[in-house]
């Protein structure tokens, strides 16, 4: 993170920069495509964007990593180990460990309801015991905690030009928008680690069980089954998109440019899905390097109009504006930690 991000954050705490360049460094290590669209925001929204970013990737880290020397009781332990961390976190407001002390100070500075940290753990727990979702309401149960709320604690940090409340349905949506598309861009990946993420309801209307996916997985063989059936979970998380979209609009104009391109590259996933035929059990669909730069090119140049918009005053003003950091007291020597990646694009 750049001295610039955190002076206009108003950090200037040498153990809470810490933290926060930590969490940056996260994001630019393992979420290629968020990095690139939270520098499209503001630079003194950058930093939050990074906390809770951090922390999600951290906690994801703790269940995806394919470590097979760690057992299910030890990812337990983990998640346990980090909900007491978040919890003494957000109650004093500082942490030993630096993600979990930026994600406190982000979560004072923003009010952001600590319910959404706690159903995004338990997301994560759910991980280590369930390995399928007999229906697509199922699936969206679990996707609350590992997804919408991603959204809705992005939502204070973004602004909206609206009451909070009408535009958090529509955040909640782009957060499950993206996680399915992930889901379907990683299910050979997933089938690795024993887990299936699409409804087995819309599998079954297809003729396609996990057993017929880790036939294919295993032996490299092509099923049209499978391929329809891919193509209708496209399709349905298009649909979500389709209620995400109307929320763009409600926020604050200068950070419109980032939620967009985050959008056009998720969404671009099925694009890249669809152009290699729907082989993600076989290999990862990549939005291509091209792709990436036009939509970074064109976030770059609303992020100028809207600026001079603002600058005008012709731009309504957020509810709920952003409030700048105040200093944090020094806390104990901090503890470095590591994650993996889920949600990304790239």
């Amino acid at each position: 993170m750049t001295a610039r991000e955190l002076d206009a954050a108003g950090i200037t705490e040498p153990a809470l920069r810490a933290a926060y360049l930590h969490c940056r460094q996260l994001n630019a290590r393992y979420g290629q495509t968020y990095f690139l669209a939270t520098r499209l925001l503001p630079v003194h929204r950058r930093p939050a964007v990074h906390a809770l970013y951090g922390f999600a990737r951290w906690a994801d880290d703790i269940v995806d990593t394919l470590d097979r020397t760690r057992t299910p009781q030890d990812r337990a332990t983990a998640l346990d180990a980090l909900s007491h961390e978040l919890a003494a976190g957000l109650r004093h407001g500082t942490s030993t460990e630096p993600v979990v002390h930026a994600l406190a100070h982000t979560a004072a500075v923003y009010a952001i309801d600590h319910q959404h940290f706690t159903d995004f753990l338990a997301a994560m727990r759910s991980d280590l015991t369930v390995t399928d979702y007999p229906t697509y309401a199922d699936l969206r149960g679990y996707m609350h905690g590992s997804a919408a709320v991603i959204g809705l604690q992005m939502l204070p940090v973004l602004g909206t030009v609206v009451p909070r409340a009408e535009a958090a349905p529509h955040a909640a949506a782009l957060g499950v928008a993206f996680q399915l598309s992930n889901f379907l861009r990683d299910v050979g990946e997933d089938l690795d680690r024993g887990r299936v993420y699409l409804p087995a309801d819309l599998l079954a209307a297809y003729g396609v069980d996990r057993d017929l996916l880790v036939w294919s997985r295993t032996t490299g063989a092509r099923d049209g089954r499978i391929t329809r059936a891919l193509r209708a979970a496209a399709a349905l998380n298009r649909e979500v998109y389709r209620q995400a979209a109307p929320g763009l609009p409600m926020l604050d104009p200068v950070a419109r440019p980032c939620i967009r391109t985050a959008l056009v590259l998720y969404s671009g996933i099925l694009d890249a899905i669809a152009d290699d035929g729907y082989a993600v059990v076989h290999r990862r669909a990549v939005v291509p390097r091209s792709r990436r730069a036009a939509v970074a090119l064109d976030g770059l140049v609303r992020v100028g109009a809207a600026r001079r918009r603002a600058h005008r005053g012709t731009a309504p003003p957020p509810t709920g504006s952003v409030r700048v950091p105040a200093p944090a007291p020094r806390p104990p020597a901090q503890r470095a930690s590591s994650r993996s990646a889920r949600q990304d694009p790239s």
